[in-house]
């Protein structure tokens, strides 16, 4: 990748095309913590009383179906290149029956010219499901908010995710840390937007405290978006050192966050039981992302209350490696992964397999 100085412009559409290149080329995992799941042993039953051809991976998300409770999550648009990359990850979502999340919107509320790395979105996944993407400072901003519409409509979205990345922008080469008002305009998005909101974090986890809030002012579905996996910090102090801004002395922040684990075991008990519907747990759909490379991670997640599963990086970089062919083993990989979690626990649906017991080392 060509190195850029600090004099260059600063684009949305630079920056965006930067960030994928270090997804994909660097190693900007975290260093000193995990997201856990080498901690979770599912129970083991020699006794699953089905058959493995039974076994029911499918699963509803807003009621809209879903053959296998995953989606290759928000990651890349706004540049040109994107639209590529966008139209792969669409057709392998389709053939596979899962949810796609784009990447941040943000250049497409600036102006109309990467448009199409948006909406072949939605092209390539006629029917599926889709969400789009806009970060907490343009939540905070009436503007901005004022115009989602446009982004909502771009790509006929199901759902509208709302990233929270202080840790990021703090981070970024003129990044924007005005997060006063995003909870707020949160609760404006959920009250006159007409379809549903996901809130998410993109790295560093969400806690018990700060998904209350979100749950309070009736936010229906949570993406934890744990520690353990891609560091949006190591991305950005890469990509400052690349641009020649001095950020070495926030190296420490690489491994901040919530490891994936912790936040789930947080968040599930927000939720009803089936058993007990408490009045004082909501309803909300639990999302596990950060960390999560294999359908064995998809099938903990799973035991630990979440509803889906998500990921990004891995989706990326296989398909960047190895083509659309690479993309769809890694796909049919992750299904019989999860699959064979589902027997050897003798789960024969979703609802089953996040009941099952597991053993935390």
């Amino acid at each position: 990748m060509d190195t850029q100085h600090a004099s260059a412009p600063l684009s949305t559409p630079s920056r965006k095309r930067d960030h994928v290149e270090l997804c994909v080329h660097d190693d900007v995992q975290f260093t000193t913590k995990t997201a856990g799941f080498e901690r979770v042993e599912l129970l083991h039953n020699a006794l699953p009383e089905l058959d493995y051809n039974d076994i029911d991976t499918t699963t509803l998300l807003f009621g809209k179906p879903l053959a296998m409770p995953l989606m290759i999550s928000s990651m890349t648009g706004g540049y040109a290149e994107a639209e590529s990359i966008n139209r792969s990850l669409a057709i392998a979502c389709a053939e596979y029956g899962i949810a796609l999340g784009v990447g941040s919107q943000r250049q497409a509320l600036e102006d109309s010219t990467h448009h199409a790395s948006f909406r072949v979105a939605r092209e390539y996944h006629p029917h599926g499901f889709i969400t789009a993407n806009i970060g907490a400072p343009e939540i905070a901003q009436r503007s901005a908010r004022e115009s989602l519409h446009r982004i909502i409509d771009l790509i006929e979205a199901d759902a509208l995710t709302i990233h929270l990345n202080p840790l990021q922008e703090l981070l970024q080469v003129g990044g924007n840390t005005s997060f006063s008002g995003v909870l707020t305009g949160i609760e404006e998005c959920v009250q006159y937007l007409q379809i549903p909101i996901i809130v998410k974090e993109v790295g560093a986890g969400i806690s018990r405290t700060v998904a209350e809030k979100l749950l309070d002012i009736g936010v229906q579905a949570i993406d934890v978006a744990g520690a353990g996996g891609t560091s949006w910090a190591g991305v950005e102090l890469r990509r400052s050192a690349m641009l020649h801004e001095e950020k070495a002395h926030l190296h420490a922040l690489w491994n901040w966050g919530i490891p994936t684990i912790e936040c789930l075991q947080a968040l599930a008990p927000l939720k009803p039981s089936p058993l007990d519907d408490d009045e004082g747990n909501m309803r909300f759909t639990l999302i596990a992302s950060g960390g999560i490379t294999s359908g064995f991670d998809m099938a903990k997640s799973l035991a630990l209350g979440a509803d889906l599963t998500a990921s990004a990086r891995p989706f990326m970089k296989q398909l960047v490696d190895h083509g659309q062919d690479g993309l769809h083993t890694m796909l049919r990989q992750w299904r019989e992964q999860l699959t064979a979690c589902m027997f050897l626990t003798g789960s024969g649906n979703i609802s089953t397999m996040q009941n099952v017991s597991y053993i935390l080392h």
